[in-house]
């Protein structure tokens, strides 16, 4: 990874990600959480202030060292038992059906082999585990859609790797039968990054 990925990449999403609208949807995401837990996307480790106390151990994982780092100050502050790993979502070393509950926050936007993270997330669930999810991606408005797909391009190389345009609601459910999700937009975010899809798909 390069300068701008590993070093000024991470504090931009640190700081851009910590906004009070943004926490509110993180704690909603994970007020049911429970037993024993995947986080995929671990980031800086912004959401383990809003885990609830039903929560075991966390398994976290992300594929960027200098999000690891900026973790680190989060992870030394929490109670909760966490086994933090620079690793990749597409290619879990995980047992089949070890967790209860995955989750994943503002992260399959930005996964290479998307497809292939969701069938892993599904491999690691125990039977009638849940993943809980937000993830922003392809508007339900064809005009939002155009400005979407026009600037994906820009936005790949400024998010390192992020895309806009992703069907979230069509990824999860290739391998989830069972989703229940929320569309919306989040009050004054551009409507090109703003467009979310909030839910939980059962195994």
């Amino acid at each position: 990874m390069g300068f701008y990925s590993n070093v000024i990449l991470p504090w931009l999403i640190d700081i851009n990600m910590s906004d009070p609208k943004i926490s509110e949807y993180r704690k909603q995401v994970l007020s049911e959480v429970s037993g024993e837990v995947l986080e995929i996307g671990f980031g800086t480790g912004l959401n383990l202030a809003y885990y609830p106390s039903s929560v075991e151990k966390i398994t976290t994982v992300d594929v960027n060292p200098g999000m690891n780092k900026l973790a680190q100050k989060r992870l030394k502050k929490t109670q909760i038992m966490v086994d933090n790993r620079v690793l990749n979502g597409e290619n879990l070393p995980m047992k089949d059906e070890s967790f209860d509950a995955v989750v994943s926050t503002w992260t399959l936007c930005s996964i290479a082999k998307v497809d292939q993270a969701i069938q892993e997330i599904h491999r690691v669930l125990k039977p009638g585990g849940k993943f809980f999810f937000i993830e922003h991606g392809l508007s339900n408005e064809s005009s939002v859609q155009v400005w979407q797909n026009r600037l994906n391009p820009l936005q790949k190389i400024i998010g390192d790797g992020c895309h806009l345009n992703r069907n979230i609601r069509a990824i999860i459910s290739q391998t989830f039968k069972t989703v229940s999700l929320e569309e919306f937009y989040v009050p004054d975010l551009p409507k090109i990054i703003g467009y979310m899809y909030k839910g939980v798909a059962t195994k």
